[in-house]
Order: structure tokens, then sequence, then C-alpha cells
């Protein structure tokens, strides 16, 4: 059993777990530039993002608790996230002769703001943590 920070930490790590994902995505656009008939491809999870939030900050109170009545009754399911990022292909470029339509110059962009997003988000992290930390210095404080 593990302990839960916050419910911010859980959905900033997997933030950052997509924002990996989709850096190793472009850089392997990037990699294959001059591979025939490559198509680049790009990871969606904004989607996902949005309905894990929306999974980690839901009014449980209101929803009704499955019961057993009987001890040889098997345990509720646990319910675990089926939520998953989408890959597409990144349409709209200009294919070269060689039926490749990579453009570095879109990858190169895409990779900064992904990289800058990560950085955002780490620093986001950051900040949870720090709260935390200044929770339990000012407890050591109190008599």
């Amino acid at each position: 059993m593990s302990i839960e920070i916050s419910k911010t930490h859980s959905l900033l790590t997997k933030a950052m777990d997509y924002r990996v994902a989709r850096q190793d995505m472009i850089a392997s656009n990037i990699a294959n530039a001059d591979t025939p008939y490559y198509k680049p491809r790009d990871i969606s999870f904004e989607d996902a993002l949005i309905a894990q939030k929306n999974a980690l900050y839901q009014d449980n109170a209101h929803q009704l608790k499955m019961a057993r009545t009987n001890a040889n009754h098997l345990a509720p399911k646990e319910e675990t996230s089926q939520i998953k990022p989408t890959l597409f292909f990144r349409d709209g470029h200009m294919a070269r002769n060689d039926g490749n339509s990579v453009d570095i110059d879109v990858e190169t962009t895409e990779m900064s703001k992904n990289s800058i997003m990560f950085n955002a988000i780490v620093m986001a992290a950051k900040k949870d943590a720090g709260i935390f930390k200044s929770v339990i210095d000012a407890s050591a404080k109190v008599n």
C-alpha cells in the first residue's frame, strides 16, 4: 500500500509520463526524416488527462457503494483506469518525392512546446511538494 500525497501529485505524474511519451514520438519523427514513405506520428493525451482529472476529483459521496451481504460473495472489482492517449498520424504537410512528410520545422517547434510544458509540470510538482514540506517544517516547530 502506498501513501497518496495528493490527487494533484498523481495527476502531475501522469501528465509528465504523457509528455515524455510525446517527446519520444517527436524524436522518432525527426530520426525518420529521411525514411521513404514515413508519416509523422503524434500523441493526443489532453482528452485522456482531462478524463483522468475528472476520475480523480469526482465526488464519490453521492454514489451507491456495492454491499456484500455474505462473506462468501466475491468482492467488487477494483476500478482500474482504462484511459489511454491516442496515437495519430499528423496530416497536412506536403510529402516529398520519396513520400516522406516529416517537416523538421514543425517537429522542432512541437518538441520545444512539449519541453516547455514538461518543465511547467515539473515546476508545478515542485510547488505541490513544497506545500507538504512547509507543513512538515511548521509542525516540527509546534510544541
